[in-house]
């Protein structure tokens, strides 16, 4: 089964992209900022993709899509930024700490199934 960790502080954007990620059939890990999502990449979490947000406590998405590329395995894994930040200058920072994509909070389910698609092809 493929498996989509989420990282964000929002528990309620957690809960809502848990639900349409595990309605479309992936097995879903959560953590609540980049540090915990680290500390899980290292017990042996091995997601097929991974989506955090920007904006978080204790460790931001970029520092830790930055740190996450160092770790064993992760370095090919696709990593989508998921928030409210817009500016060409974040999207330029994510992407050379090694972030994939950029998608622009809200997005629908259609928009974010249709993204996983692309970066998993046959997930």
């Amino acid at each position: 089964m493929t498996t989509v960790m989420l990282v964000d502080d929002s528990a309620t954007m957690l809960m809502s992209l848990k639900s349409i990620l595990t309605k479309a059939g992936y097995s879903v890990e959560t953590a609540e900022h980049g540090k915990q999502a680290l500390d899980k990449l290292g017990k042996g979490v091995k997601p097929n993709l991974i989506i955090s947000d920007v904006n978080m406590p204790q460790m931001d998405g970029i520092t830790f899509v930055r740190e996450a590329r160092k770790a064993p395995g992760m370095r090919f894994t696709p990593m989508l930024m998921l928030t409210t930040e817009s500016e060409q200058t974040k999207r330029t920072e994510a992407k050379s700490a090694g972030a994939t994509g950029w998608l622009v909070k809200p997005v629908s389910p259609d928009q974010l199934l249709g993204v996983i698609k692309q970066v998993l092809p046959g997930a």
